[in-house]
């Protein structure tokens, strides 16, 4: 022995969260609890909050840049600048101090696997200036035995650097972008008018279809329909024609042809039929499933996502874009199945855990799997008890959509007739069950999609005039007559394409490729946040804030193509085959064009919700916003900060006459409570008191 001490290094690892490092500490033996890391024999470990460092704001590169001008854009630093946030400045404070520690040989990143998880810690690694080896911890799901696993078969570092490479062109894009047309609009406007790389496409979409229903112009027309007792059928002119005709006499003479004669079966055809059960979810279908079944917003279904896969530990990775399993997971599906055999799925599972899984390339195909795989049960134990209503809604329509991965399809005769009275032809569909299939696991009071493509009627407003409903068919045969009971004409309309929902609004962007899984709802939200949309009756409606500014937004930005092509392009860049510098490049340069484009323009912007209350601060009118907390009154120029509540606030004072609750009021005098009384046409007051 040489005599000397050797030291014991230790790994650091750098969870997102404060719950996550917990349960990984847990599981590696860290017991030692300090206040912002614990430790182990073998591990330190600690977290990130969130984002603690982030892109430097236009102040950080010049004082001049606090005060909002239009003389000073386009801003574009030489080179981006980290920061770390105040807010959060002594959890990064905690962690630098770990990494100068000389026992700590090596950091292992185990915050969220994805682009933004791998953002979070290579910009805190870089300010911290981080040189000693580092490894990545790649799970999807947070269960004890995924954690181990991980641990045991940690990724290289330089593994990610494409993925983080990626991550900073899209942080460095949306602040170029977002940051310059947002400050130009807002100054050359004085309103506060916000735009985005994605934000703003998305917003052309909801004004596109606002043009459409604008511009529809509805017609009349009409369908004919007879009735032969135990079934019915529609006139068609031809097979495929959709039954609809414009010319109510043309429609009335056919139906009289009709009435009171004998139809006679021309075509009669039975074909088996069936329809295999539903993928499994990624995050974009289960928002538009959620929304669909259980009103659930985008936003909302992410947050109660993420409580089920980080605090229950009951799904796999949430911001997944993939809806198939790789290989790999094929071993542990039938403890997954076993897991959620509780309650209303314990006979929906066992039926299926009887014999050998059926697995196939529907739901299991490592080519269409990328960094995650689909959204599906974990085999953690399940206590539906212990999860919120909105959690347990949320995880019936994942555990059904898995279940039903194993079933078969669902089969049924289908029967196709055409009676011909003359030379008039009318179809009717029949439909007989053979086997339930996966429907099965819908049939026991779960939410969860019939079908993959249910929410199409949404999202494009079709007329879908040809379409039949099932019925059953009484035995029939070729040559047979069929006395006609009644014949109608029905006189319809044709309608708008109806404003998008939640879902349908998703499955666009998903489809112009606007955003990624992970940031569609937060866009949708910001949309919602700053005026732009508006809620309404579960559908989303430009406001209009909203209009004018897609007006005065320069018409490159508006186009879902070119966000499209960038997002295709982040995608190639993490993949390692795009280049970043040239990216970069590229949006560098559009910064600069769109902010001479808004100098340039001579349009107007009108705030749309003035009212007739003057500021007492500057006299200029007051407009009304709405908030978390209510209605606002709000100054209509930006400079001024006057703002106030528009809604009357109720205090716990009482009326000493009617001894209800007071209000509280500004007068010119000061505050004032005030007793209010509803009468038929006005509230007035009874009592009033300086306050």
């Amino acid at each position: 022995m040489s005599g000397e001490w050797s030291v014991v290094m230790k790994s650091l690892v750098l969870a997102e969260k404060p719950s996550v490092a917990k349960e990984i500490a847990r599981v590696l033996g860290c017991g030692q609890k300090h206040k912002s890391y614990m430790e182990g024999p073998d591990y330190v470990v600690t977290w990130a909050l969130g984002h603690l460092v982030t892109l430097a704001e236009p102040e950080d590169y010049d004082p001049k840049y606090r005060t909002w001008k239009l003389e000073d854009l386009p801003i574009i630093p030489e080179r981006m600048n980290l920061k770390v946030l105040k807010e959060t400045a002594g959890q990064f404070r905690a962690v630098a101090q770990l990494c100068k520690r000389a026992d700590l040989g090596e950091l292992i990143i185990a915050t969220d696997a994805g682009r933004e998880g791998e953002l979070v810690a290579r910009w805190i690694m870089e300010l911290v200036r981080w040189r000693k080896p580092f490894k990545r911890l790649w799970i999807s799901s947070q269960t004890d035995q995924a954690i181990r696993d991980g641990f045991r078969n940690l990724k290289p570092g330089h593994q990610y650097d494409a993925l983080y490479q990626s991550a900073v062109c899209r942080a460095e894009a949306d602040w170029l972008i977002g940051l310059n047309v947002t400050r130009a609009l807002t100054t050359k406007y004085n309103a506060q008018l916000a735009a985005g790389r994605v934000q703003t496409p998305t917003l052309s979409i909801l004004i596109e279809r606002e043009r459409e229903i604008r511009d529809f112009q509805s017609k009349p027309y009409w369908t004919i329909a007879a009735d032969f007792g135990s079934f019915q059928a529609v006139w068609r002119e031809k097979d495929g024609h959709d039954g609809r005709l414009w010319d109510e006499a043309q429609a009335e003479a056919i139906a009289e042809r009709a009435r009171g004669r004998a139809a006679k079966v021309t075509k009669l055809r039975t074909t088996e039929k069936s329809e295999p059960h539903p993928q499994a979810y990624d995050l974009t279908e289960l928002q538009r499933d959620a929304n669909k079944r259980l009103g659930f917003s985008a936003k909302q279904t992410s947050n109660v996502l993420q409580r089920l896969y980080e605090q229950h530990k009951l799904v796999t990775y949430p911001r997944t874009d993939s809806r198939y399993i790789s290989s790999d997971i094929v071993p542990t599906l039938k403890g997954r199945l076993e897991s959620v055999a509780v309650g209303p799925y314990a006979a929906l599972a066992r039926k299926v855990l009887r014999g050998t899984l059926p697995v196939s390339k529907r739901f299991v195909d490592d080519s269409k799997v990328s960094d995650h795989h689909a959204i599906i049960p974990t085999d953690q134990y399940v206590n539906l008890s212990a999860l919120t209503n909105d959690e347990r809604r949320l995880y019936d329509l994942i555990v059904r959509r898995f279940i039903a991965l194993f079933y078969p399809p669902y089969r049924y005769d289908e029967t196709s007739v055409v009676l011909s009275v003359g030379d008039d032809h009318y179809f009717a569909k029949g439909r007989i069950e053979k086997d339930a299939g996966w429907k099965e696991v819908y049939a026991s009071g779960g939410a969860g999609s019939q079908g993959d493509d249910d929410w199409d009627d949404e999202e494009d407003g079709a007329d879908r005039s040809d379409a039949q409903p099932a019925q059953r068919l009484p035995e029939l045969a070729v040559g047979q007559t069929v006395p006609v009971k009644q014949c109608r004409t029905r006189e319809q309309r044709t309608q708008p394409p109806g404003r998008y929902t939640e879902a349908a609004l998703l499955a666009k962007m998903e489809k112009h490729g606007l955003g990624t899984p992970a940031t569609r709802a937060d866009i949708i939200e910001k949309l919602l946040q700053t005026d732009t949309i508006e809620r309404t009756q579960n559908r989303l409606i430009p406001t209009g804030k909203g209009r004018q500014l897609f007006e005065l937004v320069v018409d490159e930005l508006r186009s879902p193509d070119m966000t499209a092509e960038w997002e295709r392009e982040l995608e190639r860049i993490a993949k390692g085959k795009g280049d970043p510098q040239s990216f970069m490049a590229g949006i560098r340069e559009r910064a600069r064009l769109w902010v001479e484009e808004v100098k340039r323009e001579t349009k107007e912007y009108k705030p749309h919700n003035l009212t007739t209350s003057r500021c007492p601060s500057c006299g200029k009118p007051l407009m009304e916003v709405k908030g978390k907390r209510g209605k606002s009154l709000v100054c209509s120029d930006r400079e001024c900060d006057y703002r106030r509540s528009a809604e009357p606030a109720l205090t716990n004072r009482r009326c000493p006459q009617c001894h209800k609750k007071m209000e509280i009021r500004n007068g010119k005098a000061g505050k004032f409570f005030i007793a209010v009384r509803a009468t038929s046409s006005r509230w007035s007051a009874t009592s009033r008191a300086a306050a």
